[in-house]
């Protein structure tokens, strides 16, 4: 495994050994950011992180801070070797812990104000959890909604077998399969109380009604 692009680019990337951490493979991140573009300065949250090489790689592209949360001791130890090798120690911060409990403690008041430098509010969140966990991988990011920046991304790596169920926290932009590996690119939807409040909406005195929507043709349709 190594680094793909930017400052960091070509560096080896220390992985633990056997299977209990799947790794995103190097063809699977390249197209995952090139997909995203442009993340300088995004604050990043890795889930479920690893080697850290999602989050590495979107520092070495130019982001700003990353945390990472991962309990696995042998990916921990690849991580914190990772970091202390590409010296991003004043740029990341780790927390050793599952995702399950890690969520809640970034919303609490106390956390937040310990991991302030780092965020959030996050930019970019990566989730690449066990394939089997990709349901509370889905729920861990629907709490973590009120620490989402404006215009945040985010992206949950599957089995293509195994979709994740449908949410309303999220839009779905756009999803992108590689053999057995889906990814999905998630965005926040819209709060469903400003939604509700301007169709409800009356029109102003004298205003014309608004004109009547078209029926769709059919001809576009998002990637499911």
């Amino acid at each position: 495994m190594r680094v793909i692009a930017g400052q960091l680019g070509g560096r080896t990337l220390t992985a633990p050994h056997g299977m209990d951490t799947r790794p995103t493979t190097d063809r699977v991140r390249e197209a995952l950011f090139s997909i995203l573009g442009d993340v300088r300065g995004a604050r990043v949250l890795d889930l479920y992180a690893g080697t850290g090489a999602l989050g590495i790689e979107a520092i070495s592209r130019g982001a700003a801070t990353a945390i990472f949360v991962e309990n696995d001791r042998s990916a921990l130890r690849a991580l914190r070797k990772n970091v202390d090798a590409f010296l991003l120690i004043a740029l990341t911060h780790t927390l050793p812990e599952r995702v399950a409990r890690a969520a809640p403690r970034l919303l609490a008041p106390i956390a937040r104000s310990t991991v302030a430098p780092f965020g959030p509010p996050f930019d970019l969140v990566f989730a690449d959890p066990p394939y089997a966990d990709v349901d509370n991988a889905l729920a861990a990011l629907e709490l973590l909604a009120p620490a989402l920046a404006p215009g945040a991304r985010i992206v949950l790596e599957h089995a293509t077998r195994q979709p994740p169920r449908p949410t309303s926290t999220f839009l779905t932009e756009r999803s992108r399969t590689y053999g057995d590996t889906t990814l999905a690119f998630f965005t926040l939807a819209p709060a469903p109380s400003a939604t509700a409040d301007h169709n409800d909406a009356e029109p102003a005195p004298g205003a014309s009604a608004p004109p009547a929507v078209q029926p769709d043709d059919g001809h576009e349709h998002g990637t499911r």
